[in-house]
């Protein structure tokens, strides 16, 4: 699979010729700067929850490019409001079979709030298997025990984590959860976008090699094969 990075936590996966975003927040990320918003193109949109800087700029991808969006129940129904009607809701626990493969929604510790002020719904992170391989995105989250259960649903090629504490796991607990799901090959995300969760990405790096795991911070618009 081909993972391409666009700051913050939003990241796009190829899957059987299907392209997946993840959290669209790149117009109003600084560091994004340089990412021409306008240009990417997606057949879905995955949403894990209703904070601004997860989905920031959903509502105008989906529109310009028709794609299906996938979210929480109230996330869906905040999103036909806004005149996004091509979207698929779920919830924690469910699955469903699309056509690039199955999804989980996930256990997500954490907060969902709409940029209107209204509920969110449930924070969620999700599990992808597919032909080409297993992966499985957190969301944003504090280590949870909840992860262990995850092998038990896929074997996993690589993982999906926050890593910039404060609002959500530090590395060493990333590191944990790492451990929780089995998995060897993590990429890190919500990480240096805000002051709040500036980290040491060599001294990241050298936490998640001593455990015998690599972490994958790719660069705001480099596509890596994983």
């Amino acid at each position: 699979m081909k993972l391409t990075f666009y700051g913050h936590s939003c990241f796009q996966v190829t899957i059987g010729g299907k392209k997946i975003l993840f959290d669209p927040f790149i117009t109003y990320n600084e560091l994004a700067k340089d990412i021409d918003v306008n240009q990417i193109e997606t057949d879905y949109i995955f949403l894990s929850h209703g904070h601004a800087d997860h989905i920031a700029d959903a509502v105008s991808i989906a529109q310009r490019t028709g794609c299906k969006v996938v979210a929480s129940w109230e996330i869906h129904e905040w999103l036909n409001k806004q005149g996004v009607g091509n979207t698929h809701p779920m919830n924690t626990g469910g699955k469903w079979k699309f056509d690039f493969g199955t999804v989980k929604c996930t256990v997500a510790q954490h907060s969902s709030g709409l940029p209107d002020g209204s509920y969110g719904g449930n924070p969620m992170g999700f599990l992808f298997s597919s032909g080409e391989g297993n992966f499985y995105y957190s969301g944003d989250t504090a280590l949870t025990l909840d992860m262990q259960l995850i092998p038990t649903w896929a074997k996993l090629d690589f993982a999906v984590l926050p890593i910039g504490d404060n609002f959500t796991m530090d590395v060493a607990d990333a590191v944990r959860a790492a451990d929780f799901v089995q998995c060897s090959t993590v990429v890190g995300v919500h990480y240096n976008t805000f002051g709040f969760i500036r980290i040491n990405e060599a001294e990241a790096r050298a936490a998640f090699g001593a455990s015998g795991k690599q972490l994958l911070l790719p660069a705001i618009g480099e596509t890596i094969d994983i």
